[in-house]
């Protein structure tokens, strides 16, 4: 049904038309890679950062992915403090998502979460990049991010509502006979929504595209999106497959016995969990941001010349701080954990006189590489300026398109849409297109606008743009109809009014 893992990488370059995105994230995945995964399609670029096998970082040269504008979008951060502190950020020499913590205007928690989203919305538009040009870069050294995200929720995510259909179409066939089946002994992790859960369990009764398609009550397109997701993760499978591999299983050792999941230990008697404390769930979350970044000296928060017993008080002190039995919730518990774990083994290293020596020198080594070559700040935290800005680019669209210049506002349209497929973009290319050449475009625009107003019903400007579209195409109950709805969602504009008697008396 698809290539293995080990076929897919096999290729360390190539198109995404030829290797679809989710393939090669799965493959990433299933082999368990540290590595880079660039990008790029015209003037978008995307350096993606994998450690054993999850997206842990995305580098992109599109504005409105940078953390505070992503921020400022989804409303954690107004634009005045947005300025101030990437300012701020810049002269003080401070990352900005360090200084928002510290001027207050985002916990360490909630930025988390944060981090979290903004890396999930950087991969799901990687879906829409079907024309990309890709390339894998080994990397030496594991990369320097605590973030991760789930792979097999990011591929049946993006697969079933971002990536564009047609891809989808084109990579998964198979006959109309195929039946098909929950794969055995698989386990993706997965959250399913119901939609999603609905489907998985039709495939208990081994049925084809068309019988699943009854039982579930979904169309061709939602039914193919999350099958092709199931399949690709090894959760569902062609029927002769989901035979195979149970005989696979039986024919190993006898299955084990189900064993109930772990139950956690409960907190010491008397001893609150900390869950609820917002201090103290706040310093996990900052402690465990930071500590990939710092050397044993700096995660133990001790001096290079820190003698036995004032380090094991360090060790002991952080240990107990962040215990995880301290806390409840299945993702701090988690956190504190990997927090333990680092600072048992940054105990470990300075506790050996070998491994302490060896970092006394690499630090003396860092001091003075950043003596000598250490750039000015001017250099080093100068604004960007190749940060692609779909605003820019839409504005001067518009003022194009106000210039009858109707050729030159499509061609930013299209690279605002690029950048940031908003349906308001989408809207003021299509009608673009059409004032382009009307005698030709005038289906296709039409088309275009009612996929916006599918997804947007409440855009103005798509309704308003439809029945303009609709009037030079002669089709006066459809012009009438959009501006009705453009009228309803702006009562104060007349011209609708206009247009609706106009188009009456011409009926």
């Amino acid at each position: 049904m698809f290539p293995t893992p080990s076929q897919v990488l096999r290729q360390r370059e190539g198109v995404l038309a030829d290797t679809p995105f989710p393939l090669l994230l799965h493959a990433l995945m299933a082999e368990e890679r540290t590595c880079t995964l660039e990008l790029k399609v015209r003037q978008r670029e995307k350096r993606i950062v994998f450690e054993d096998g999850a997206p842990v970082a995305c580098q992109s040269n599109l504005l409105h992915e940078t953390l505070g504008k992503y921020l400022v979008e989804k409303g954690k951060l107004s634009e005045t403090d947005y300025q101030k502190a990437l300012s701020e950020s810049i002269s003080a020499e401070v990352p900005l998502s360090g200084l928002l913590v510290q001027k207050g205007l985002i916990s360490p928690f909630d930025l988390y979460k944060q981090l979290q989203a903004n890396l999930a919305h950087k991969l799901l538009d990687c879906f829409r990049w079907v024309d990309a040009k890709y390339r894998l870069i080994a990397d030496v050294e594991p990369p320097d991010a605590s973030v991760r995200t789930n792979t097999g929720q990011l591929i049946l995510t993006g697969v079933a509502n971002v990536m564009p259909f047609d891809a989808v179409a084109t990579h998964f066939t198979f006959t109309d006979e195929r039946r098909f089946g929950q794969m055995p002994g698989t386990e993706a992790g997965l959250k399913l929504s119901s939609k999603d859960a609905r489907l998985f369990q039709a495939l208990r009764l081994r049925p084809t595209f068309g019988e699943l398609m009854e039982r579930t009550g979904f169309d061709t397109e939602m039914v193919l999106r999350r099958l092709y997701a199931l399949c690709l993760l090894e959760v569902a499978g062609f029927a002769e497959d989901v035979d195979a591999k149970a005989a696979r299983l039986s024919a190993g050792t006898a299955a084990p016995e189900p064993v109930a999941p772990p139950v956690a230990a409960p907190a010491p008697q008397g001893t609150p969990f900390s869950d609820e404390d917002e201090a103290a769930r706040d310093a996990l979350v900052s402690a465990f941001m930071s500590h990939r970044s710092k050397d044993p000296f700096a995660l133990l928060d001790v001096p290079e010349d820190v003698q036995p017993v004032p380090l094991r008080k360090a060790f002991l002190a952080l240990a107990d701080r962040y215990a995880p039995l301290r806390f409840h919730t299945p993702e701090l518990r988690e956190k504190a954990e990997v927090l333990l774990a680092a600072h048992a083994k940054a105990f470990g290293a300075l506790s050996d006189a070998e491994q302490n020596l060896l970092w006394r020198k690499r630090r003396a080594a860092h001091r003075e590489k950043d003596r000598g070559t250490r750039p000015t700040t001017a250099e080093q935290f100068r604004i960007r300026t190749d940060l692609l800005d779909a605003t820019t680019q839409f504005d001067e669209a518009k003022r194009r398109l106000a210039a009858r210049n109707h050729a030159g506002a499509f061609e930013y349209f299209e690279y605002a849409c690029d950048i940031d497929p908003k349906p308001l973009y989408q809207a003021y290319r299509a009608y673009a297109r059409y004032l382009m050449k009307p005698e030709a475009h005038g289906r296709l625009a039409q088309q275009e606008l009612q996929e916006v107003l599918r997804q947007e019903p409440s855009l103005e400007e798509g309704w308003a743009f439809l029945g303009e579209v609709a009037q030079g195409e002669g089709q006066w109950g459809q012009a009438e109809d959009a501006f009705r709805r453009a009228f309803k969602l702006n009562p104060k504009n007349r011209r609708y009014v206009e247009l609706i008697q106009e188009l009456v008396r011409r009926r």
